[in-house]
C-alpha cells in the first residue's frame, strides 16, 4: 500500500477547523489519525480540548478513510454528513494540550443508499480516553441533499 497523501489533501478543512495532523494506517474499512490539541485552538480551554471536541475527531477519521479509499481508486472523494452519534462516551472532560491522541474510525456497516456507521475511538498514550458509534450519510446526489434540507 503505497502512503497517503498530506492530510490537507485528502480533507476540506480549513481555518483552525482540520483538527487531525496526518493518517497513520488505513485500509478498506478503516482508517487511523492522529491529532494534538493546541493551546491556542478555537476550542482551548483551561483544561486543554473539551471531550466533547472528540465527535469531531471521529468525524474527521470517517472524512479521511472516505477521502482516501477514493484517493486509492483515483476517485474524487464523496461528501456526507455526520447523522449523529451513539453511545459517545469520553473517560476525563478534557485531552492534555500536546497530548498525542490517536483517533481510529472502522466502517461498522454501510449500504447502497449511502447510510453507514462507523466504530470510533480515540486513544492516548494506547489508553481508549473516548468511544462512540458515528452513523453518516453519503448521498447519491450531495447539492440536491442539501438543497432539501434548506426547504
Amino acid at each position: 500500500m503505497k502512503p497517503p497523501p498530506p492530510i490537507e489533501d485528502l480533507l476540506p478543512h480549513r481555518y483552525g477547523m482540520l483538527l487531525v495532523e496526518r493518517v497513520l494506517d488505513w485500509g478498506p474499512s478503516s482508517a487511523t489519525v492522529s491529532a494534538s490539541p493546541s493551546a491556542d485552538g478555537w476550542y482551548a480551554e483551561a483544561g486543554g480540548m473539551p471531550s466533547r471536541i472528540g465527535i469531531e475527531l471521529m468525524a474527521q477519521a470517517i472524512a479521511s478513510h472516505v477521502s482516501i479509499v477514493a484517493w486509492s481508486k483515483g476517485e474524487p472523494p464523496k461528501k456526507g454528513v455526520l447523522l449523529g452519534a451513539r453511545a459517545y462516551r469520553a473517560t476525563q472532560p478534557h485531552f492534555p494540550v500536546g497530548s498525542r491522541l490517536t483517533v481510529k474510525a472502522v466502517k461498522a456497516f454501510s449500504d447502497e443508499s449511502g447510510m453507514g456507521a462507523y466504530d470510533t475511538r480515540i486513544e492516548l498514550e494506547g489508553a481508549e480516553v473516548a468511544k462512540a458509534r458515528i452513523l453518516v450519510f453519503e448521498p447519491p446526489d450531495f447539492a440536491a441533499f442539501i438543497a432539501a434540507q434548506r426547504r
